[in-house]
């Protein structure tokens, strides 16, 4: 099936579209409208806004890559979004996560051999996507650790990115040809 919101061309766009366009590729994840953001730009408002939350999230957080990038894996495994696991897999792994750990969240299982940092993300962000909340026991060693702001950065990894899961899933954006889903269902 081919994904539900062809391709914009930069010819079609409305001058806020334009905008928006410009500033995401000028921006810190640089090159083409890829992922959720050619469906996105369909609302160039809301376009705008989620961008500027996202190139925070991803490039600005005072979470450390490896473990922002397991939170990501984690929201995308959560909404069964296919692209964005797989291109956060990548993104993983590049940053220094166990590709067993991101084998063990696309199962859907507990990852065994984590860091005791990786264990604070991973039982936070389980509990966070489980429960809607994270209790003491999950909320206290995250807050030792990376500090109120950190806490909040966990934060907004998670909602940023279940956001973007739910676009790429109604958009149908579709992994590169040839690549199989990494998410089977739970």
């Amino acid at each position: 099936m081919a994904q539900r919101f062809p391709q914009l061309q930069p010819s079609d766009y409305t001058p806020r579209q334009q905008e928006v366009a410009d500033a995401i590729q000028s921006g810190p994840r640089g090159g083409g409208l890829r992922g959720p953001f050619n469906a996105l730009l369909r609302a160039p408002e809301l376009c705008d806004l989620v961008q500027r939350v996202g190139a925070y999230v991803r490039y600005g957080s005072s979470i450390p890559q490896d473990l922002n990038e397991l939170a990501i894996c984690m929201a995308g495994r959560k909404w069964t979004a296919q692209y964005e696991f797989y291109a956060h897999r990548k993104l993983g792994i590049a940053a220094g996560l166990s590709p067993a750990i991101l084998d063990a969240v696309a199962a859907g299982t507990t990852p065994t051999n984590m860091s005791a940092d990786e264990t604070i993300v991973y039982n936070f962000v389980t509990a966070l996507l489980t429960d809607g909340s994270v209790p003491d026991a999950q909320y206290q060693p995250a807050l030792a650790r990376f500090g109120e702001n950190g806490v909040m950065d966990l934060v907004g990894a998670v909602g940023y990115y279940s956001v973007v899961s739910m676009v790429l899933n109604v958009a149908d954006v579709q992994l590169p040809a040839g690549e199989p889903k990494p998410l089977k269902p739970l």
